[in-house]
């Protein structure tokens, strides 16, 4: 995510190393580094034009203090103004009616089913609600049957009409039914078209004038970069919608539509999409996404994807198990897979200060933990509650089973082996330097 434009804005910030202070000489050739750069990531020309004399603003009136060298005060000046161009505060979803709705807006192909999915799994795991999906694209053959998959899936029910032409009709009728079945939430998700055109503006208008809905929602390709951000325009002129999401941000995206689209549709950006899993949808922080595209990482947004996995009840087993030395294959397997419900393990791993750059050029699938899970899922159960029956009779047969070979069994259990003697020192309070010297003595 915004790795070309990480590389080119760190560039742009080294030209000032070595500067005892900030002028207006030698802030020129950063900032028009930094313009560059933006210009690459595919951000509007005014709006990068605007962005570089509101940082040369306030880096010239700075009084840089001796602790902080030139370099430093600019990064920190970048930050808050690229948190401030794409709306300096999160902000939240309307969910205040009775029943909420939500109608969902875009071209084709921009993610909305998925989206529509994604949301009503949020809003019920995070903010209790009950949602109803509402099958309004009534012309891409599959997209009624894709939004059932998704409803069936996130245990969401899906309001479908088969053979009704009209999404007028479809959302009136749906409404009626959330209303008589206790659903608070209903997000109507509509056609797209390739492109705009007055026959597919009409229609969304109509449904919006037909149910008033509460939140209108315009869901954009953030890797088509200015392309979305005119699209977004011209929704804006004819919906008027209160926020924008963006989709596939995980994917090889410049950035564009990420900084441009506030300063042109004056709207704010509420949820990004960063993977295909359901759980892979993120309020959007300026402040955070700003952190990400200077390589700082995003820490908080690591622990709040944690602490959304936590399950006290389990931690308080684990804890025992742990002091006893039960810690076994059942639970590795456990904790495996609350890792992967937190999303794309090269993601996360970014979100650690420092980390995106060392992994630049690391390959890490998204199935990493395919090869470890084969070769728990090929033990039997015994096996997996006390490792210390895994000879090497039994070792060959797992690595069998499970299409791996016995050195990857080997290095499996000598790895849990150390893992759980770890997490057993952890647990006793032992002493941390003392334990890292031991790793270091092997």
């Amino acid at each position: 995510m915004f790795e070309n434009l990480n590389e080119k804005l760190e560039r742009s910030f080294q030209l000032l190393k070595g500067q005892g202070r900030i002028t207006e000489i030698n802030i020129a050739e950063t900032l028009k580094e930094v313009r560059r750069a933006l210009l690459d990531a595919d951000v509007n020309f005014k709006i990068a034009k605007s962005f570089t004399e509101k940082v040369k603003e306030k880096a010239l009136g700075q009084d840089v203090l001796s602790a902080v060298k030139p370099g430093e005060m600019m990064v920190k000046i970048v930050h808050d103004e690229l948190a401030e161009l794409m709306g300096g505060q999160s902000v939240d979803i309307n969910l205040s009616g009775n029943p909420t709705v939500i109608l969902i807006a875009g071209l084709q192909g921009s993610g909305k089913t998925t989206f529509s999915g994604k949301l009503s799994n949020l809003i019920k795991n995070k903010r209790g609600k009950h949602p109803l999906l509402v099958a309004g694209d009534v012309y891409r053959p599959a997209a009624i049957d894709q939004l059932k998959v998704l409803g069936e899936q996130i245990n969401v029910p899906v309001y479908t009409e088969e053979g009704n032409k009209e999404p007028v009709k479809i959302a009136q009728a749906a409404i009626k039914q959330a209303k008589a079945n206790g659903n608070d939430v209903v997000i109507i998700d509509t056609a797209g078209r390739l492109a705009v055109d007055e026959e597919m503006m009409k229609e969304i208008s109509a449904v919006k004038k037909a149910v008033s809905p509460h939140e209108i929602l315009f869901v954009v390709d953030s890797m088509t970069g200015q392309d979305a951000v005119n699209t977004a325009k011209e929704f804006n002129d004819r919906l008027d919608f209160d926020g924008v999401v963006l989709t596939k941000l995980d994917g090889d995206t410049r950035g564009g539509a990420a900084l441009s689209i506030r300063s042109v549709v004056n709207k704010p950006i509420k949820y990004v999409g960063t993977g295909e899993k359901m759980e892979a949808l993120d309020v959007f922080h300026p402040s955070r996404m700003a952190d990400r595209i200077l390589g700082m990482g995003d820490i908080v947004s690591l622990v709040e994807k944690a602490q959304e996995q936590f399950d006290a009840e389990e931690a308080r087993k684990l804890q025992k198990k742990l002091v006893k030395n039960q810690f076994n294959f059942n639970d590795f397997l456990k904790q495996i897979q609350q890792i992967k419900k937190m999303g794309n393990i090269k993601d996360l791993a970014a979100m650690i200060p420092g980390m995106g750059k060392a992994l630049k050029n690391v390959d890490i699938e998204d199935d990493a933990f395919k090869h470890i899970e084969a070769i728990i899922h090929s033990m039997t159960p015994d096996e997996r509650n006390d490792p210390s029956l895994l000879n090497g009779s039994r070792r060959k047969r797992i690595a069998n089973g499970s299409g791996t070979d016995i050195q990857e069994v080997n290095r499996l259990i000598k790895q849990f082996a150390e893992t759980r003697k770890m997490m057993k020192m952890v647990s006793q309070g032992k002493n941390m330097g003392r334990m890292m010297g031991n790793l270091r003595a092997r």
